[in-house]
């Protein structure tokens, strides 16, 4: 993408993107297009939907409650998804949107909430969690957006893993793992889909950490010999992981 084009605002849509099409805004997309960039008819920007790629929209209707544009040319084919799962145990507001937003920069295809026994914030609202992944999406020029999966309690997800998630290994980062053997550990795993699992703040209690280590498809890793906050450890993870067997090699 041009240097000029890295300069457009970039949007979010949920309707489907060709050449040529026709492209109607709703009052969200307007005032931010005419109320705050204060754009005229003839303005350029970028719109994304998940599915069909980056284009290159010019505005036609410039209202304040509604807008329109015209679909100019792609300007980026679609990425393929991410086979990367990503769970964590909810935070407080502030530290639990730099997690969202983090994990979408980080290349995570699907985020889900997990409830543990000392997750802080349970009840989450999906729609700001969404909210979340597409301003994440719009300024970092993430085309995937990653799938926001309901919130479930850990017990729950360990029974269900083999019956929804097959043979895709879950990592784990657990304090009391050797951090030498963290990538020979991940090495083995080749290219596959994979999940990361980050704990809450207090981290797993004894009970969790028994019922993940006696499963097959669970790996602990170390993320080094620092006590991380909750949010920065799901950034470590998910770099380590990128790093040694996802799109960072």
């Amino acid at each position: 993408m041009s240097r000029e084009h890295k300069s457009l605002p970039r949007l979010y849509v949920k309707a489907p993107l060709g050449a040529g099409g026709d492209l109607a805004l709703g009052e969200d997309h307007a005032n931010y297009l005419v109320n705050v960039l204060r754009m005229e008819p003839g303005a350029r920007f970028i719109v994304f939907n998940g599915a069909d790629g980056a284009w290159e929209a010019s505005l036609t209707l410039a209202r304040k409650r509604a807008a329109a544009a015209t679909l100019v040319a792609q300007l980026r084919p679609q990425t393929p998804p991410s086979t990367l799962w990503f769970g964590f145990a909810p935070l407080r507001t502030g530290r639990l949107d730099y997690l969202v937003q983090k994990a979408t920069e980080m290349g995570a295809g699907t985020i889900q909430p997990v409830l543990t026994r000392f997750t802080q914030v349970r009840n989450l609202k999906p729609e700001k969690l969404e909210a979340n992944i597409i301003e994440a999406a719009e300024q970092c020029e993430v085309l995937s957006v990653p799938e926001l999966a309901p919130e479930i309690g850990l017990t729950a997800l360990l029974a269900a893993w083999p019956q929804t998630h097959g043979t895709m290994p879950l990592i784990f980062c657990d304090e009391a793992a050797e951090p030498q053997r963290l990538a020979a550990q991940l090495a083995t795993l080749g290219q596959g889909p994979v999940g990361v699992l980050i704990g809450p703040e207090g981290g797993f209690s004894d009970e969790e950490r028994a019922d993940l280590l006696a499963l097959p498809f669970v790996i602990p890793i170390s993320l080094g010999p620092r006590i991380l906050r909750a949010d920065t450890a799901a950034v470590a993870a998910l770099a380590i992981v990128q790093a040694i067997i996802g799109d960072w090699r």
